[in-house]
């Protein structure tokens, strides 16, 4: 299932089966990627609206149970490019994912989810006031926020809920500074072999932590239907979270590999994270040049 809170946009993102309907008139060949675009009015009121008391709030709103036996609070150096990523979803309620801030071009570009950005097969259903706060944790934001500009997923997510992936460009800070140059940014690959040992974070809305405290899982990735998996139980709220490959503990650095995007509604401890291949690419690659 969707790991973007439901109803405060924890989900993960249940596989769901395709529902989109054929275009009866020729068209062109469509762009492969969607943009999703914020006026300057939209994100200063973005800013305005997360305040602390609000992101408090949220964290209290949903409980999905205990934190499960693989997702540990994270220990190690501070993860600064792995933050919250708050909005109010298509329902009109505010909720929250993971989003991660990755090396581009424009030093302006974070990884998340596709489901943390609009609902699959459905157009219209796009969410709003979205924040990244690098470096959360219980209440700090120590990196400040960043408003996100444009969101860039792809066409096939829109229209058919595949390739559940999404790349953010947010504004720089008050300060003028742009995201990577305060928290720096992870490695990103694409079309690498599926395998390897991945460490996996997200702030999941479970207890005790309630998407106060980061977690994170580790274990090996595998092939599985179109997608990789790795066991983890991580929940809602840590949707859109990074797999790390080659993670260092001591740096907190690494190559984001993929996102988690579901668990396995059939086996809850195993979740599931696109394969980043030329789809992706063409989603990061809108994203960091522009």
């Amino acid at each position: 299932m969707g790991l973007a809170v439901a109803g405060t946009a924890l989900v993960l993102a249940v596989p769901v089966p395709a529902t989109a309907v054929a275009d009866p008139a020729p068209a062109a060949v469509a762009d492969p990627v969607s943009v999703l675009s914020y006026t300057a009015k939209e994100r200063q009121e973005a800013l305005a609206y997360w305040t602390p008391a609000r992101i408090k709030a949220v964290g209290k709103s949903v409980d999905l149970g205990p934190t499960g036996p693989k997702a540990k609070p994270w220990r190690g150096a501070a993860l600064k490019t792995v933050g919250r990523l708050f909005f109010v979803n298509a329902n009109g309620a505010d909720t929250w994912c993971t989003a991660t801030a990755v090396k581009s071009a424009n030093r302006s570009a974070v990884m998340t989810a596709a489901h943390c950005v609009r609902r699959g097969s459905s157009p219209v259903n796009t969410n709003i006031e979205m924040v990244f706060v690098p470096g959360y944790s219980k209440g700090k934001m120590p990196y400040g926020a960043f408003a996100v500009r444009s969101a860039v997923t792809p066409r096939t997510w829109e229209n058919d809920s595949t390739d559940d992936l999404s790349t953010l460009v947010v504004d720089a800070d008050r300060s003028g500074r742009k995201l990577t140059d305060v928290v720096g940014g992870q490695d990103i690959a694409f079309n690498r072999p599926v395998g390897g040992t991945i460490s996996a974070f997200g702030y999941s809305a479970t207890r005790p932590q309630l998407g106060e405290e980061l977690l994170h899982c580790v274990g090996t990735a595998k092939e599985k239907s179109g997608v990789q998996a790795i066991p983890c139980d991580l929940t809602g709220g840590s949707s859109g979270g990074p797999w790390l490959a080659d993670f260092n503990a001591t740096t907190g650095k690494g190559t984001l590999v993929s996102v988690n995007s579901a668990l396995d509604s059939l086996t809850p401890t195993e979740m599931q994270g696109e394969v980043l291949g030329a789809t992706a690419k063409k989603v990061y690659d809108r994203a960091q040049h522009s």
